[in-house]
């Protein structure tokens, strides 16, 4: 079994529509993915840019998904706790949830949606990094699906 993530507001190597970035209303796309594999007890989904200036950008951290989730619908609330006991951490932007694209004027970045499938759910509190997450993730990855997106200026 391979788990797979897709959306159904772009496909993996296009461009990320306005209304998902800082240009537009700066909400969440929608997401969806397979079912993960057997033993998975919770998931993780990384958002990140490594075409930023100076370092890799972090866009979305959020955590402890349920197991039994296949989605996320477009727009998930910029709350450090979601109603479904999933926990969002922080992003590059200095704040918490999801930070769409805002790259500088040239060449279009690269959005990189990553999820994992973990065979444990994860200590940590709201407003966790990325290295805090990946640092806790360590070992307990089951499967791994990226969606790639891109939006330039």
């Amino acid at each position: 079994m391979t788990l797979k993530l897709t959306s159904s507001a772009f496909q993996d190597g296009t461009t990320i529509p306005r209304q998902h970035t800082a240009d537009g209303q700066d909400v969440s796309p929608p997401l969806k993915w397979t079912t993960p594999p057997p033993g998975t007890r919770s998931l993780a989904l990384i958002c990140e840019d490594p075409d930023a200036p100076k370092r890799t950008f972090t866009h979305w951290v959020l955590f402890e998904l349920p197991a039994t989730s296949t989605e996320l619908r477009e727009g998930v609330p910029v709350e450090a706790r979601l109603p479904n006991g999933s926990i969002q951490g922080a992003n590059d932007f200095g704040g918490v949830g999801f930070g769409g694209p805002s790259p500088p004027p040239g060449k279009p970045h690269r959005y990189f949606f990553k999820l994992f499938a973990l065979d444990c759910t994860m200590a940590l509190p709201p407003g966790a990094t990325k290295d805090n997450l990946q640092t806790v993730m360590e070992g307990h990855v089951l499967e791994e699906a990226t969606l790639m997106g891109t939006y330039g200026r």
